[in-house]
């Protein structure tokens, strides 16, 4: 190791920017750091599900580079092509680069694909992009309904997603958009997915939430359906039921982003880990974190407490210290609805059931929360304000006075606001 240790970090998503600013945090100057990332803002993902009703995409990005300046901190602007553990070496379009200690966060990408006529037929939901299409078909579908026609919207989820969190969003909002312009009754929301139970990951209380809002907003709802192939104005299913739509909108199956084949992977690319410090197997001095590495559950805010775990366990090593961080899978999410929202403090556990290795800890009572109210939409806009910020000041999520403060008042709302 160098006298100054080298710290790479590949990504500049929640996982890689929180594990690099993490490190800041701890280790100061004591060590040299460098994010190596294709793009050079920051996409605050989880709230572009406004763009389909006007939000602009530029007001969710945020400029890396002062706050990778501000924080001393080296930015190449490259694609990640591959790692040679045996050299310590990154390659990259713009050249090698040498590290003590490595950080994968290269995310995940969407294989629409694997589903014959899905990549033809459906609007999808990842990037900004899709977003902006899928609003201009909810405009057609507005402008359709004043002219006297109906319009069927289905959204799908197929098998090998593993975040289906955004499109129960979606369709929830789009009911209350609808209902604002006075339409709901001009267009069908149907909604099919290939769990057994609603936001299955996030266990039976919520499926109980969404299976009440479906039922008040008049959604037709199909658990247990498992896409086999897409076509012109259908779905077929694996029960050999299928399903008409006018508007398909589905969020496809993952994969990881980069293949790295010097590193032990999942068959769809996710790199394995170790549980507690998301140490790559095998690999003294590489980790992964986020959606690059094999959690199956792919959630910004997972994403983060692995990013924690990450800068904990390097900075205790560099100095030479113990660390205080370990992974302990612990979803939080604010379903948005509009007029309303839905909160959700989940803990996890693992099953070792290769088939659900994750499941919900439901006899953890004092962790497991879920409340509805209106109100939740401010906790939700507050941490769409809060985390921006601290990136953009080169903070971690997790750390700091700010984060006591914030945290101290999602504890306050839980309790009042959920059970």
């Amino acid at each position: 190791m160098s006298a100054k240790p080298r710290i790479a970090v590949l990504g500049g998503g929640f996982a890689g920017l929180e594990s690099l600013f993490y490190l800041k945090y701890k280790l100061g100057d004591r060590a040299d750091l460098t994010l190596v990332s294709d793009e050079p803002k920051f996409l605050f993902k989880p709230n572009t599900i406004y763009i389909p009703f006007g939000e602009s995409p530029e007001k969710l990005q945020i400029d890396l580079a002062r706050p990778l300046r501000k924080q001393s901190i080296r930015f190449t602007s490259a694609k990640v092509q591959n790692i040679d553990p045996d050299n310590n070496e990154v390659v990259t379009t713009d050249g090698s680069l040498q590290y003590d200690y490595l950080v994968v966060a290269t995310g995940a990408k969407m294989r629409s694909r694997e589903i014959p006529g899905l990549e033809d037929h459906a609007v999808t939901i990842w990037t900004p992009d899709e977003m902006l299409r899928l609003r201009e078909r909810i405009e057609w579908a507005i402008q359709r309904a004043k002219d006297g026609s109906r319009t069927r919207f289905l959204f799908l989820v197929p098998p090998n997603n593993r975040c289906s969190g955004p499109l129960y969003e979606m369709v929830l909002m789009l009911d209350t958009h609808l209902r604002r312009h006075g339409c709901r009754e001009s267009v069908d929301l149907v909604y099919a997915t290939k769990e057994e139970s609603y936001i299955e990951a996030f266990g039976p209380r919520l499926n109980t939430v969404v299976t009440d809002e479906f039922r008040e907003r008049n959604i037709e709802g199909h658990k247990g359906f498992v896409v086999t192939g897409v076509e012109p104005e259908r779905v077929v299913f694996q029960n050999g039921e299928d399903l008409p739509y006018d508007v398909l909108v589905c969020f496809p199956p993952y994969v990881a982003s980069t293949a790295f084949e010097h590193l032990p992977t999942d068959s769809r690319g996710f790199i394995s880990v170790e549980g507690d410090s998301r140490r790559v197997c095998g690999q003294d001095r590489i980790f992964a974190a986020g959606d690059a590495a094999d959690f199956p559950i792919k959630q910004a805010f997972l994403a983060l407490l692995q990013g924690d775990a990450v800068g904990d366990h390097i900075a205790a090593e560099v100095l030479e210290s113990r660390p205080d961080i370990r992974f302990e899978p612990m979803s939080m999410c604010v379903m948005e609805e509009l007029n309303k929202a839905t909160f959700a403090q989940v803990p996890l556990k693992e099953t070792g059931d290769p088939e659900k290795p994750i499941a919900v800890d439901v006899d953890d009572t004092e962790h497991y929360k879920v409340g509805v109210s209106p109100l939740w939409r401010l906790g939700k806009a507050t941490l769409g304000i809060y985390l921006p910020w601290r990136f953009g000041h080169g903070k971690p999520f997790h750390a700091g006075f700010a984060w006591d403060a914030m945290d101290l008042g999602l504890k306050v709302m839980s309790r009042v606001l959920a059970d």
